[in-house]
């Protein structure tokens, strides 16, 4: 929902609580690439996916660096749309926001906010859409993305059924609370609306049991738990208020804790600090780390822990 940028962070060793970070190194986005948004990891070897400003799916494989992987409509243009930042031609171009690799199929599924929910193999190329639309509702402006590994289930976010992504200005300003989080089941190819009336939902995470999801609302302030099984199954908790919640993605492990990144606002300047945090599947803080220092006042968009680092 923020805007991001066009490097990634990793960041090494972190003690509980740290606000200040040991070691942090930067991957370059190749000339003409911009504003990575979420990044989908193969599960072992270290390379990864993330959608750019301009429509392209890349992939990272050291020692190579990025390469074009995927896009997402068959019209796109290379001449008219590589290396642009207009937001007007986000409808030619297309811009992809939540990734998500089920590793039994090596599916990538997509969060595309023009295109709506589609899948790449992984040969990449053009992307299969696999839905435009829920309950007679068009998709506005999909933007995060998970997928339960157990099931294949996806589960995403349509940020508005307002807004797209042209006038997302408005969509924060308005507090537009038109979001919803949906579900997309490939053996059957239905599309159920699981929440709505939401403030900008934006990043969504599946638990390590796949007995709830987080959703955080980066115009709402807030992190919602919403249950898929057990005795509340369909019902959700409000667990976090929290300045600008961004993607939210699952920490590695047993351990039901996830990382968000977000907004907070320093005061009295009202001076915005993109931060990361670690919380409780409760919604309690476990870790905080701020990136002012590498971003001054430059919203970051994830915080994703992989191999030992974010």
């Amino acid at each position: 929902m923020a805007a991001t940028l066009s490097l990634f962070v990793f960041v090494f060793s972190l003690p509980r609580m740290v606000f200040s970070i040991p070691t942090f190194t930067k991957i370059l986005f190749p000339p003409k690439a911009f504003g990575g948004e979420s990044i989908a990891f193969e599960p072992v070897g270290g390379a990864f996916y993330t959608g750019v400003a301009d429509g392209r799916i890349l992939k990272y494989q050291a020692p190579d660096g990025f390469t074009d992987f995927a896009f997402t409509t068959p019209t796109r243009s290379k001449a008219v749309c590589d290396g642009t930042t207009n937001l007007d031609l986000g409808p030619i171009c297309r811009r992809t926001f939540g990734l998500a690799l089920h590793y039994a199929t090596r599916q990538l599924y997509i969060a595309d906010a023009y295109s709506g929910l589609l899948v790449v193999g992984p040969n990449g190329r053009l992307a299969t859409q696999l839905a435009t639309g829920a309950e007679g509702q068009a998709f506005h402006f999909l933007d995060g993305l998970d997928v339960d590994q157990g099931t294949g289930v996806v589960y995403f976010t349509d940020a508005s059924g307002v807004y797209d992504f042209r006038t997302i200005v408005k969509l924060n300003i308005t507090n537009d609370s038109t979001g919803r989080l949906l579900s997309y089941n490939p053996r059957s190819s239905q599309v159920t609306v699981l929440l709505r009336n939401l403030t900008g939902p934006a990043g969504v995470a599946i638990s390590v049991d796949s007995s709830f999801l987080l959703v955080s609302e980066f115009t709402g302030n807030r992190t919602l738990k919403y249950w898929l099984r057990g005795p509340r199954a369909n019902s959700f908790d409000i667990i976090n208020f929290q300045a600008k919640p961004h993607n939210i993605k699952r920490n590695p492990g047993l351990l039901q804790t996830f990382w968000e990144a977000a907004i907070i606002t320093r005061q009295p300047a009202g001076t915005p600090v993109p931060i990361g945090q670690r919380i409780s599947a409760f919604g309690a803080v476990l870790d905080t780390i701020s990136f002012e220092a590498q971003y001054s006042t430059t919203p970051i968009s994830e915080v994703q822990p992989f191999g030992g680092a974010l």
